[in-house]
């Protein structure tokens, strides 16, 4: 059953039809992948569907009363909220009702607060959250700020665009909609963001329409594909594979056609140009068929082109491209790197993995020498040439022009070895003329992106630092990207949390696995998810084998002059020991309170409890992060 329906949309900037008599049905329970090129209209039709701007013609039907969330690519809010207030923004008369609630419990810890006139005011919060249902939605807020890692009570202006973004989409989840449009809603996700939203479309009977480049996740969560090129929406059925595979079938065919087509086209060619016979033996309908097909060329040659890259590798850098050893960084009195140890060699591409904030920025800066280490010591290779892909885009200067960003006042580049004009260059990353002596203030995420690459690329570098390449590019832009750095002889180290792009890319991954420890593990993202899934299945086993053995050679060892001490005290042995019952008891013990929680009738009749039961829950996943580490310390010396 529809619940949105498009019927013969057009809308069109300038002479360019971004929408050419579309149609487009969004059914009940779909979860619709919207792809197409940087610049094709996709984020245009997901405003117009969302009322934010008019069709130039055409019509758009919501069916009833669906309620549609709309979160776009950069997220507005009222001044002065939140977090909590922002994400209750969609709830109309609850939002003061909820925000006001949140308030009062907040109170009940503030030692200096009137208790009693506090419980009062709860109390008949209470009474009026119940009547209209509040309960859930709280507790939904609360779900949904906690997997998004949101703080509550900052707010929102405090906050960067990318925790904006998660903020818009708390927002939009909070509302309960029929219908959610999500534009770009992975980008500024970390991995662990990105797998509960999976967890959560693909669990949801809501409908969604949403744009991502992101491959994997299209894979995880669309049943359908819907393919915006020059205009045309063309649908295919499935996830982002099947779609592959069928438009692989559809371009061999298409490719097919075009060679019979081009064919006669130069049959007719030759013809036309016999001038005197052809004049004489004149056929008015074959001259009128030739001028309609040469209009279907010119119709194929305006086709949005192929963005080509190439990559000047530079002079070759010595084998030895950064040390580190027993490296530790951090900032007011937090530890991002502690006692880290690596080698990195010419031709390494490595992935950082780690949720935001975790110091992946960091260890780059360190590599690359911009900052030093608070202890331990960073050995820099020679010969080294440096291109720095910023994901905050600070390089671009957004009065100038996309041109001169480029020349820096000349006319040519020259790329590994060949000049070329700059307009010619900038074509070849699909920016026009025109779009080329615009400002960069004018620029897209997407075009800003690929305007940042084409600046890359025009220096040599043998080393090549990718923070976040991936935002706003589009899948075709994705793809030949890859394939770049897969032949690019030099060293990369690629931040991303694309897990497709870094499963294409790289050959080993540093991941930071909390509490400043970094691991270093082969292959791309999908090994390192094996990888520690194999050491958490193999760990509960470990301690009883490894205490055979340690019988085992108890005797050999007694027969030594100088018997060899274990790395462990004899209270540290202990400790470890007990740390898995601990754990277990205290994973226990949040399973039941996060039940309790559930309950919409404990936030009315216990208040108190409910507001000691979250205290708790708190304190525990910080206990258990605590001793988890705890534990793989002791593992680790045994």
């Amino acid at each position: 059953m529809a619940l949105i329906t498009v019927e013969k949309a057009h809308l069109a900037f300038g002479h360019h039809a971004l929408l050419d008599n579309v149609d487009f049905a969004l059914d009940s329970g779909e979860v619709v992948g919207l792809i197409g090129r940087n610049g094709a209209g996709k984020s245009s039709l997901l405003k117009a569907i969302a009322g934010v701007i008019r069709l130039d013609d055409g019509r758009i039907n919501t069916k009833g009363d669906v309620g549609v969330a709309y979160v776009p690519q950069e997220p507005e809010f009222k001044a002065g909220h939140t977090v909590f207030e922002a994400v209750a923004e969609g709830l109309g008369a609850l939002q003061q009702l909820l925000t006001d609630y949140h308030r009062a419990t907040h109170a009940l810890s503030d030692p200096s607060a009137n208790q009693e006139a506090v419980l009062r005011e709860i109390d008949q919060l209470q009474q009026a959250l119940e009547a209209q249902n509040g309960w859930q939605l709280d507790a939904l807020i609360s779900t949904t700020l906690s997997h998004l890692d949101l703080p509550a009570d900052t707010l929102v202006e405090d906050l960067s665009g990318g925790w904006k973004k998660r903020v818009a989409l708390a927002r939009a989840l909070a509302a309960q909609p029929d219908v959610l449009l999500l534009d770009e809603p992975t980008n500024h996700l970390d991995v662990a963001a990105i797998e509960w939203l999976e967890t959560l479309l693909k669990g949801t009977q809501v409908a969604v329409l949403l744009i991502t480049h992101d491959r994997r996740f299209l894979d995880n969560v669309a049943t359908r594909i819907v393919e915006l090129d020059r205009g045309v929406l063309r649908s295919y059925p499935g996830n982002f594979s099947a779609y592959q595979t069928r438009k692989a079938e559809e371009l061999a065919v298409e490719e097919e056609q075009n060679r019979v087509f081009d064919k006669f086209h130069a049959q007719e060619e030759v013809w036309i140009r016999k001038g005197i016979e052809a004049r004489r033996t004149r056929n008015e309908g074959r001259v009128r068929r030739l001028e309609e097909i040469r209009r279907q060329r010119a119709a194929r040659r305006e086709r949005v082109g192929q963005i080509q890259f190439r990559l000047d590798p530079g002079e070759r850098s010595g084998k030895l491209v950064a040390e580190l050893e027993h490296v530790s960084k951090g900032y007011e009195g937090r530890v991002l790197i502690r006692d880290f140890t690596t080698r990195i060699l010419r031709g390494d591409k490595i992935g950082l993995i780690g949720p935001n904030g975790a110091g992946k920025t960091t260890l780059l800066k360190l590599i690359l020498g911009e900052i030093e280490p608070d202890s331990g010591t960073v050995k820099r290779g020679t010969r080294l040439e440096i291109a720095y892909f910023d994901q905050f885009r600070e390089q671009l200067d957004e009065e100038a022009s996309v041109a001169d960003t480029i020349s820096q006042g000349n006319e040519f580049v020259e790329i590994a070895g060949q000049r070329k004009h700059i307009m010619s260059y900038l074509e070849d990353f699909l920016f026009s003329p025109q779009r080329a002596r615009s400002p960069v203030r004018s620029l897209s995420g997407g075009e800003r992106n690929r305007l940042l690459l084409a600046r890359l690329f025009t220096r040599p570098a043998n080393v090549l630092v990718l923070d976040e390449p991936t935002n706003d590019l589009d899948i075709d832009t994705l793809e030949l990207l890859e394939d770049v750095i897969a032949q690019y002889p030099g060293t990369v180290f690629l931040v991303s949390h694309d897990r497709a792009f870094l499963d294409n890319v790289v050959t080993q991954v540093i991941a930071f696995e909390g509490e400043g420890r970094l691991e270093e593990y082969p292959d791309g993202y999908q090994d390192w998810v094996e990888a520690r899934a194999r050491m958490a299945a193999l760990k509960p086993q470990e301690a009883p084998r490894r205490e055979k053995e340690s019988d085992k050679a108890a005797p050999a060892r007694a027969e030594k002059p100088k018997p060899v001490r274990s790395k462990l005290s004899f209270n540290e042995n202990r400790e470890l020991a007990a740390l898995p019952d601990e754990i277990a008891a205290l994973e226990a013990e949040q399973a039941t309170l996060n039940e309790k929680l559930l309950d919409p009738a404990c936030y009315r009749d216990t208040p108190r409890e409910a507001h000691a039961w979250q205290q708790r829950v708190e304190e525990i996943e910080t206990l258990l992060l605590e001793k988890l580490s705890r534990w793989e310390e002791l593992e680790a010396r045994r």
